[in-house]
């Protein structure tokens, strides 16, 4: 059978069984449809959790960008996990005892506000929308390469599916089909990676292979890539290039970030009671760190493979012939992820360093999809390996739409233009939010500002610089009060968003850009790492607005105090 063929069957049942997992959880109220009906069971939360977490970003393209990266991309790996611990700590609980559907209504009835909510609404809207396109340009990576597709292609058929289950099932659909997703996912992730460390190292665990002898020289792993970049005129793997201050800023703002996503904190209101919420998020950490454990292995390996690949005979030696280029090559080039440009006519693929130089180019976010084929791994890995990826890119992609979509029609339209709207006409609301805001997703993916990784990583800054602040003060102070809350919420999506327009361009039209992150504009702070800084603006300007103007009432004193013991806490009261 054909890579194709085997391709079309593997990925077309997980389909199968994705969608008739969302037919059978039909969201049939607006209870089931935002908060699954408050009914999962904690195990299978924090497995949904993970889905909805290890999104194309870090399933498909974090390998890739740690491959081609090294040790200045190992912030991904502790921000992201990072964040989890922050999540589980300081938001999670207290967010599931309050008892609402959505973040912005929380931050609407603790800050006795609907300008709080509607600004919330609007914070909301602009991360999981740049989030939404970092997923949507990992859709289109994993579906071009399994239909043999160009990416554009692959990006709108991509699209159409997740629109199609998301749209029938809501909170609970998706929460239902992301469990299996992240069986499919972590499976897919985690046998690959056993085999590739088998064949360079002997040692069938990734994260030991990655510091075990290499096979072929007799070396640790890592010192034998340090050797083949060396000579290829790369940098080091292991050697930090970044500065500090941008690590550390970056790294905070991925932590910071994760635990202000919507999407993910919209998980821990579908749990029955306050301690499942603590619980879930356990669960998550410990679903979401077999992957990440995994991770810098996979980018090891598959920088040593991608480099065996290319000079088969060592990195002194001559390179390989284009024409006798294997199949894994051809297959990626019909994408038009990867490429060759015989710059000096020998026929060879010269692939070093310098730029003026280098006829290979390869796209950061193919790296996990390619990895079983350029380790010659059987064709049942290489299907499973595609389907795990469409996995991952679908689960987030729907979590984020679900947290746009409550946003438009809870907090917008029933909250504040119509009260008086039906469930029924609430829940078509919430799909046309969801089928403008994949529409918009979509057409930004087809030119994103980044790798998927890159781009994720924007959305977390802006969630760290808007929503994270505004729920940390209204959980454990008492003192902020709707204007100071206001007032930092805006500034601090302002000020982000508008660092981020300088570096990656208005509206993410590259040719607008004024400074690059290779040249930042403050110091070394990189518009992926500003968020950190756009939370300490917000921070600092509601406690001064807040100081300068009138107490919150006695009535919102005491509701603070009263999330915060966790005793009493009964069952959730919705509207």
């Amino acid at each position: 059978m054909d890579q194709f063929t085997l391709n079309l069957i593997v990925v077309g049942a997980t389909f199968a069984l994705y969608i008739g997992i969302a037919i059978w959880a039909r969201a049939g109220s607006t209870s089931e449809f935002y908060a699954a009906g408050r009914g999962v069971h904690p195990v299978l939360n924090g497995m949904a959790t993970g889905a909805d977490w290890m999104s194309a970003a870090s399933f498909i393209s974090m390998a890739g960008i740690i491959s081609f990266g090294g040790y200045n991309t190992s912030a991904y790996l502790m921000g992201w996990t990072g964040g989890y611990v922050l999540l589980a700590m300081l938001l999670a609980p207290y967010l599931r005892k309050f008892g609402k559907f959505t973040v912005p209504e929380f931050i609407g009835d603790r800050f006795y506000s609907q300008t709080a909510r509607t600004v919330a609404v609007i914070c909301l809207i602009t991360a999981s929308l740049t989030y939404v396109i970092g997923q949507m340009t990992g859709v289109g990576v994993a579906f071009s390469r399994f239909l043999e597709v160009e990416n554009t292609t692959g990006l709108l058929i991509g699209a159409a599916i997740v629109f199609f289950y998301a749209v029938i099932g809501g909170m609970k659909g998706i929460t239902y089909t992301q469990v299996a997703q992240y069986v499919v996912l972590i499976i897919a992730y985690t046998i690959p990676a056993i085999f590739i460390s088998l064949q360079l190292t002997g040692n069938p665990i990734p994260p030991l292979g990655l510091f075990s002898d290499a096979k072929s020289t007799g070396l640790p792993l890592l010192e034998t890539l340090n050797g083949m970049l060396k000579d290829l005129g790369f940098t080091e793997y292991t050697k930090q290039t970044d500065t500090t201050l941008n690590m550390f800023l970056f790294t905070m703002s991925l932590m910071i970030g994760t635990a202000g996503l919507p999407h993910v904190i919209v998980r821990f209101f579908t749990v029955p009671k306050v301690s499942d919420a603590r619980s879930s998020a356990g669960w998550a950490l410990v679903f979401i760190a077999l992957l990440y454990l995994t991770a810098p292995a996979v980018g090891a390996m598959a920088r040593v493979n991608l480099i065996d690949t290319v000079y088969p005979n060592g990195t002194t030696e001559a390179p390989l012939a284009y024409e006798a280029r294997p199949d894994w090559v051809k297959n990626w080039e019909l994408t038009g992820l990867l490429g060759f440009d015989d710059k000096n006519g020998d026929g060879l693929i010269d692939y070093v360093a310098d730029k003026d130089a280098n006829e290979f180019t390869v796209n950061n976010d193919i790296i996990t999809l390619a990895n079983p084929e350029i380790a010659n791994l059987p064709g049942w890995v290489i299907a499973l390996v595609a389907a795990g990826g469409l996995a991952a890119a679908l689960s987030t992609a729907a979590g984020l739409l679900m947290a746009i979509a409550s946003a438009v029609s809870h907090d917008l339209i029933k909250s504040q233009i119509n009260p008086a709207i039906s469930e029924k006409g609430e829940l078509l609301a919430a799909r046309v939010a969801m089928a403008v805001a994949i529409a918009v997703a979509t057409y930004l993916g087809m030119n994103p500002p980044g790798f998927a990784a890159q781009t994720v990583a924007l959305a977390f800054g802006l969630a760290a610089a808007s929503i994270f602040p505004a729920l940390m003060m209204g959980i454990f102070s008492k003192r902020i009060n709707n204007k100071g809350a206001v007032a930092g919420m805006i500034t601090g999506l302002v000020v982000t968003i508008v660092y981020i327009f300088l570096h990656k361009g208005w509206f993410f039209v590259a040719s607008t850009a004024s400074f690059s992150d290779a040249d930042p504009m403050i110091l070394s702070i990189k518009s992926t790492s500003f968020g950190a800084v756009g939370a300490i603006i917000n921070f600092a300007v509601a406690y001064i607005v807040s100081n300068a103007t009138d107490e919150p009432p006695v009535e919102i004193q005491e509701l603070v105090e009263s999330i915060r013991i966790p005793r009493g806490a009964g069952q959730a009261v919705d509207h």
